[in-house]
């Protein structure tokens, strides 16, 4: 009698969330956090976010700065006192930065798109067993991850393909990429057969397989990829001095690594205003180079999730 009324005491007692955590702390052995230790770690976490943060800062802020007070600090400025935008509407009414931002979207957008198309589509050939010479074509995608012809042979190859000075030089010398084909090669692997089988009993072919199926449940590995190809199209700036010889087709990039590495003057058209300083208009440069990554990840991420819980499939 006296244990069956101490077990209806055991099950309608709660202990509080600290009890709680400190019982689940005891049965798995850890011992509880030293506040020397934890507050050890918060503050070298916030000098690491201080070192990542107060540069970001400091461009964004001079590149706001008045010009006055950018000439009187002599540098970079950390707070603005009047924050205009005088150098975003010099550098976009100089007419170069708007033009070599309209090219580096337009390669980025194309170059990602036709990238994740054609990742997609060798990535299901080789998924597929029985393919024709999918072994082997296999075998040279790998050996395109150990071996690289180099800048002159690919330099050679767009000149006889008659890619000089064209958009299409920075798009096609990075359109594949071994790695993110193993990858998608093997989300692909993991889709059980059985869902692929009665696709097949109902009619569909290959390609109605890989748009209806393959694809909606691989929106993850499918979201990582375009990132990581529109990081890379829109950083790129290398292919742009090797194959583009005109500056009205100048990415963004290379209108950056101008103006700024090399420290060429900026060319701003400003109708007789005050010329914002140089630095303000390098500033302004690089925060332009840097917003539309900056827009885009955080809709990238929520497919992340998305895709995770469609892809989650149990043969």
């Amino acid at each position: 009698m006296t244990q069956a009324t101490q077990r209806p005491n055991a099950r309608t007692s709660k202990p509080g969330g600290s009890d709680r955590a400190s019982q689940m702390r005891l049965i798995n052995g850890a011992k509880p956090p030293n506040p020397v230790v934890r507050g050890l770690k918060g503050v070298i976490l916030l000098i690491a976010c201080a070192m990542v943060v107060v540069p970001f800062w400091s461009v964004i802020a001079t590149s706001l700065a008045d010009p006055a007070q950018v000439l009187a600090e002599g540098g970079y400025v950390m707070w603005p006192k009047e924050p205009t935008l005088a150098a975003y509407e010099a550098i976009f009414r100089g007419g170069v930065v708007t033009r070599a931002t309209l090219v580096s979207i337009f390669v980025t957008l194309v170059g990602s798109g036709l990238s994740v198309t054609v990742v997609a589509l060798l990535a299901y050939s080789l998924s597929r067993p029985g393919s024709f010479g999918s072994s082997k074509i296999l075998l040279l995608v790998l050996f395109t991850m150990l071996f690289n012809a180099g800048m002159i042979p690919n330099y050679l190859l767009i000149k006889e393909l008659g890619l000089i000075d064209s958009y299409w030089a920075l798009i096609l010398p990075t359109l594949t990429n071994a790695f993110q084909i193993i990858l998608m090669r093997g989300f692909f692997l993991e889709v059980p057969g059985e869902i692929i089988d009665a696709a097949r009993i109902d009619g569909a072919g290959e390609l109605r397989i890989l748009t209806t199926i393959m694809v909606p449940l691989s929106k993850a590995v499918i979201a990582v990829i375009a990132l990581f190809n529109a990081v890379t199209y829109w950083n790129a700036f290398f292919n742009a001095v090797l194959y583009i010889n005109s500056t009205e087709k100048w990415p963004l990039q290379l209108v950056l690594r101008t103006y700024v590495v090399d420290g060429t003057a900026v060319q701003a058209d400003v109708s007789g205003e005050m010329v914002p300083p140089q630095l303000s208009l390098q500033m302004a440069i690089l925060v332009v180079s840097l917003v539309p990554i900056c827009l885009v990840y955080p809709f990238l991420q929520k497919h992340f999730a998305q895709g995770v819980v469609i892809g989650a499939v149990k043969g």
